[in-house]
């Protein structure tokens, strides 16, 4: 295809998408007001609304139910993972765009409905507004309207297949999102893009070691302490050796830009049974995050000598660890070299300004795909930085500017990958 013939091409998409942004911006309204909070992890309702908008755009929607005994033993309460395959040629690449639509509770202290979808000032607020049913939307449009140019006098041959994977497991690794439509051999994509933020194309990210400590003591009244030993005041002795790792974590940086140092959060507390007696039990959850550059073996194995070291020196305590959550960071792949390109060509154009490649502290199911010898990038909706977006805070909301341009970024990228030859 010429260039001018391209040219042509692309204003075409940006001009659909411009004439159904509002409907763009209504399919994420409804996406954001039905509740997947997880926990509890209730999140076929949402697939099935989900798919039901999707049917409505004329696609057959694969909805893959994992199987009730796995989600529950997983800890959630049910999960329907999605599923749109749009063939335009039998040969050439496919393409998958991944996005998930479970989210972590809304907490406290929000200024508007957590799950209205309210549009205020050019921003829509909500749970999962910019992580990730976002994308969901963006991804949609996006296909929606490189099909739209497909009916035009001049439309563009196109080679090859986009998929749509709307997913329900991110929050708790993955595993039974992309990570089992993987296993089950249920797509085998050449390319993907994995939801993320507008304003930089994302090639790797962190690492995360999720641990549950069970500091056990002994039991005692109050009023006469000395018969127990104080599961609590253990447990603070080995908080103390875990936040002088934070402090020595510091000096262990990363040469990825976006990324600085291993970090680790305290972030779960439970324990005793009364004000006046000695706690017997105090369980911590922690989170440690493993820069690229780090063994994820290693660090685990470092981690749990340190929390049996501290625990050795308060006398009657002992401690069990539980791996709860192993997700691997995030490498870039030789073979993202088309999307990288792709994304930043456009983006620079529909932005005004260069997209940077980077790195974040995040963890995300890009890796999954890559742990399959499959390619990923994380693109999608959203500002230059994770706290811009209140994500996973009070007043989460999305930039409908930010909406609208990734929207043709990824429209435009996948035009041209899928007419290469």
């Amino acid at each position: 295809m010429n260039p001018n013939e391209q040219a042509q091409n692309y204003q075409a998409l940006d001009a659909w998408i411009d004439a159904h942004f509002a409907e763009e911006v209504r399919f994420l309204q409804a996406l954001v007001q039905v509740p997947t909070d997880t926990p509890p992890g209730n999140n076929t309702p949402h697939a099935q609304r989900t798919a039901a908008l999707l049917s409505d755009f004329g696609w057959e929607v694969e909805q893959h139910a994992v199987p009730e005994a796995q989600v529950h033993a997983y800890g959630l309460q049910s999960l329907t993972n999605l599923i749109v395959r749009r063939r335009f040629s039998e040969s050439g690449r496919t393409i998958a765009l991944n996005a998930h639509g479970d989210v972590v509770p809304p907490g406290e202290g929000w200024t508007h409905p957590p799950y209205g979808g309210e549009v205020v000032d050019g921003k829509l607020y909500g749970r999962a507004a910019a992580v990730s049913k976002s994308d969901f939307a963006t991804y949609s449009f996006a296909l929606r309207a490189l099909e739209a140019i497909t009916t035009q006098a001049l439309a563009p041959t196109l080679h090859g297949a986009v998929e749509l994977h709307f997913t329900y497991d991110e929050e708790f690794g993955g595993e039974l999102g992309p990570g089992w439509l993987l296993e089950q051999g249920l797509s085998k994509p050449d390319l993907v893009i994995a939801a993320g933020f507008g304003h930089e194309v994302v090639t790797a990210h962190n690492g995360c070691l999720q641990l549950e400590l069970t500091v056990h003591g002994v039991m005692a009244h109050a009023a006469i302490p000395h018969t127990g030993v104080d599961a609590l005041q253990g447990a603070v002795t080995i908080l103390h050796a875990l936040y002088a790792q934070n402090t020595h974590y510091q000096g262990v940086t990363s040469h990825i830009p976006g990324i600085t140092h291993p970090y680790l959060n305290v972030g779960r507390i439970e324990g005793g049974t009364n004000t006046n007696v000695v706690p017997g039990t105090v369980v911590l959850k922690l989170d440690r995050r493993m820069i690229p550059e780090e063994n994820a073996a290693e660090v685990e194995a470092d981690l749990r000598r340190v929390i049996a070291d501290a625990a050795a020196t308060y006398p009657g305590i002992t401690v069990d660890i539980k791996r709860l959550l192993l997700a691997h960071a995030l490498h870039a792949l030789p073979g993202n070299a088309p999307l990288v390109c792709a994304l930043q060509k456009h983006g620079e154009i529909v932005f005004g300004k260069p997209l940077p490649t980077s790195g974040t502290p995040l963890y995300t199911d890009a890796r999954l795909y890559c742990a399959q010898g499959i390619p990923a990038v994380i693109y999608g909706a959203g500002p230059c930085t994770v706290f811009e977006s209140n994500a996973k805070r009070a007043d989460e909301h999305l930039d409908l500017i930010d909406l609208l341009r990734a929207t043709k970024v990824v429209a435009r990228c996948l035009l041209d990958l899928l007419t290469e030859e």
